[in-house]
């Protein structure tokens, strides 16, 4: 059967074939909202609704503004709310905000009300901060800004200067999620492994540490501050490191703890007494030969009460556990919930999502702290939906499983043993002797993209996909039972040439979906859902004022009421959205406000079909709405997504299948699986007879290296590149010959 490929199609890089599966794994229809009696009084919520209308002080005896962010302002953030003053706003990282000026109502007056052009066309995944009318964030690389929250005012800058060359270890973009505010100083981490404390009033370096050993460890995630520490993990276990976790002095930068999430060599002395526990689930391999994974890339969350540090850990390195661990074995504390003591970063408990993880089902999805009643009794809850399809509720004091539900399609296990806390594996996602289509993929049924929890409908809100993911066994491993890492490179144990054929079989790459569902985490059933043309949409924010908002890929900031999913609100910006929205108040005025920027792991895995970012560029923006803001953005032109005239292909089938092979291995994950880009990097079918010329000194001479494009002279001969170039000539005709309309 003749393929149809559209001219604009992307399939998922890495483990993943975007949208092969399409069908829902629940209806749509809505249900009745929760009772009355879980939703706060009516007199309560009119006086929310009169303290968010005043300007919001420091509490008696603190200094204003950021000077005055202190473990006790955070978690007594509900106090002000017209602040959002860390990462999920509180503590619980519920994204939950009390404020009700804006309702459905009068949501029809929402406009915007300024944006600010951040200079960037990577992806900008960060929650800012808001203190006391002065917003923090970061973008792409680990560069930080402070902005007039009121007038979009850039008040300072400061750029870590990462070296591009360093964007070649990231496995899914040079993102930064945000920053944490304490005491006057801002807190970030750089893409390159630097953590800084940054003076909040001009951005001034205060101290700097390395936190890193080197390349390829990179980081991406966001700060947690409390206690007078600092708490930062890393990631990198794509390419073969050891992840762990580590706190510092704020004052000083000083190492105060840090934790080691996988056990290193075995004949050395181990670094926590926790690993000894875990080296006998290891077995068979030299893990610590290619690193071991376990990286805590993103999800960390605070209990003051308990004074417990809650942190998710990511994926094995390699992803196959038959080279990691031919032996057997969980591996702990691979996709693990580890639950540290504050001041000492030694374990309380720990609860492992996935036990042997074989898919990259990371556990390192956002963590968020609840009360709930479960056999009536309320229970401190943590709640989580990782990337293994599965929503876990688990008691925060003793780490007992209460539920775990599937909330999106999952093939590789049936369900989850309440009594041991296991899944039960179907075999479905066995790929040792054969090519295996498993559901979810390594994007996840949820990625990092935050989700958020209302107190007012008792549902969280969850930004999904089905996407299934093409799994193969490392050629070299069936063949030898050896694995060779690349240095400085991906090294999940995955057979690439398997998964391209895989995606070449089909006759058709159907279109990708995501969803927003409003999950019940008593019941494990959704409540309603929403559903998008594309996958990896953004983060949530819900409101007092009955509302939700996200934005999506296709370049849309949308609005629903909490209760019933009904969409009463949608903005076309023209940028694709990854980052979550906050909302905050200035002089008495409530404002919804979201970094504009598309990227992440979008840049492999997104579709281009239903890009904003292919339609009409990535420039990315800070946006900030209010009622009667006034403001319009200006019209995007579209851009011309045709394919120029190539020279006739003159290659051999063999030097194609070569170059074939060698552009799934190196280049796909930037710049998309069937060399078509989702917008975000360049799109290698349009690039031009200049380009062509300087092939070469592009690829292994790395002139483009300042700009994130490295150098692959150490993995790529001339033969090599040469060969890439006839590979993506011939799918650049290919697609010419269509002549299919893509605008």
């Amino acid at each position: 059967m003749a393929r149809k490929w559209p001219v604009a199609v992307n399939a998922a890089a890495g483990l993943v074939l975007a949208g092969f599966i399409g069908w829902q794994f629940i209806g749509g229809e809505m249900e009745e909202a929760p009772s009355s009696a879980e939703a706060p009084p009516a007199e309560s919520q009119q006086a929310d609704a009169e303290t968010a209308a005043l300007p919001v002080p420091a509490p008696a005896g603190k200094a204003e503004g950021a000077a005055g962010v202190d473990s006790e302002r955070i978690a007594n953030a509900d106090a002000e709310p017209g602040n959002w003053l860390a990462h999920g706003r509180t503590y619980s990282e519920q994204r939950y905000s009390p404020l009700d000026q804006i309702t459905p109502d009068n949501i029809d007056q929402l406009s915007l009300a300024w944006s600010l052009d951040t200079d960037t066309t990577r992806g900008l995944e960060a929650t800012p901060i808001v203190v006391d009318g002065t917003m923090y964030m970061s973008l792409s690389w680990g560069i930080t800004i402070a902005v007039d929250a009121k007038t979009g005012e850039e008040l300072w800058r400061f750029d870590p200067e990462v070296p591009g060359e360093w964007g070649r270890y990231g496995c899914c973009d040079v993102v930064n999620r945000g920053v944490a505010v304490w005491k006057g100083r801002v807190y970030v981490a750089s893409f390159d492994g630097r953590l800084f404390a940054l003076d909040a009033n001009d951005g001034s370096v205060v101290w700097e540490v390395n936190t890193i050993p080197g390349p390829p460890y990179t980081i991406t995630g966001a700060p947690r501050v409390f206690g007078d520490k600092v708490v930062i993990g890393n990631g990198g276990a794509e390419y073969g490191v050891r992840g762990y976790i580590t706190a510092y002095d704020t004052e000083t930068g000083e190492q105060v703890w840090r934790f080691y999430t996988v056990p290193g060599d075995p004949e050395k002395p181990v670094e926590n007494p926790e690993l000894e526990a875990a080296i006998p689930t290891w077995k068979g391999g030299e893990w610590w030969k290619i690193g071991g994974g376990g990286t805590a890339w993103d999800a960390m969350v605070y209990d003051p009460e308990l004074n417990t540090l809650y942190v998710g850990t990511g994926n094995g390195s390699p992803w196959t556990r038959e080279i990691r661990s031919p032996g057997g074995g969980d591996n702990l504390y691979l996709s693990s919930i580890l639950a540290l003591d504050a001041d000492t970063g030694r374990m309380k408990w720990y609860y492992q999502v996935t036990p042997g993880d074989n898919w990259d089902y990371t556990a390192t999805q956002p963590l968020m702290l609840a009360e709930l009643e479960f056999d009536g009794e309320p229970r401190k809850v943590i709640m989580q939906a990782p990337k293994n399809g599965f929503f876990y509720v688990i008691d925060r004091e003793t780490g007992e499983l209460l539920s775990a539900d599937p909330f999106s399609t999952v093939t590789w296990a049936s369900h989850v043993d309440l009594e041991t806390g296991r899944p039960v594996e179907t075999g479905d996602g066995d790929y040792g002797d054969r090519t295996a289509f498993v559901l979810p993929s390594a994007n996840g049924a949820h990625n990092w993209h935050p989700m958020a929890y209302s107190p007012q409908t008792g549902l969280v809100y969850l930004p999904t996909q089905d996407i299934a993911g093409v799994y193969s066994l490392s050629e070299q491993w069936k063949t030898e039972k050896t694995f060779t890492p690349k240095e400085n490179w991906w090294n999940t144990g995955i057979d690439w040439t398997d998964y391209i054929d895989a995606i070449n079989a089909l006759p058709e790459l159907p279109m990708q979906k995501g969803y927003l569902k409003a999950w019940d985490p008593k019941t494990g059933e959704a409540k309603w859902q929403v559903e998008y043309p594309a996958p990896l949409n953004g983060g949530v924010l819900a409101t007092a004022g009955n509302l939700v908002f996200q934005g999506t890929a296709d370049g849309y900031l949308y609005a629903y009421k909490a209760d019933t999913g009904e969409q009463v609100w949608a903005q076309h910006i023209q940028t694709g959205i990854v980052a979550p929205p906050i909302t905050y108040t200035v002089d008495g005025e409530q404002y919804i406000a979201v970094l504009a920027g598309w990227g992440g792991v979008n840049i492999a895995s997104g579709d281009a079909r239903t890009s904003a970012a292919a339609k009409y560029g990535n420039q990315g923006r800070l946006l900030s709405f209010k009622i009667g803001g006034g403001g319009e953005l200006p019209q995007l032109a579209m851009l011309d997504q045709s394919i120029p005239e190539w020279p006739p292909l003159t290659a051999s089938e063999e030097t194609v299948r070569q170059g074939e092979i060698a552009y799934s291995t190196y280049c796909m994950l930037c710049h998309g699986a069937l060399a078509v880009s989702p917008g975000v990097t360049p799109d290698l079918r349009r690039m031009g007879e200049s380009t062509r010329e300087h092939i070469q000194d592009i690829v292994r001479g790395g002139i483009f290296s300042d700009n994130g494009m490295a150098s692959f002279a150490d993995h790529l001969s001339e033969e090599d590149v040469d060969a890439i170039l006839s590979y993506v000539q011939k799918r650049a005709l290919e697609d010419r010959a269509r002549q299919q309309p893509v605008n």
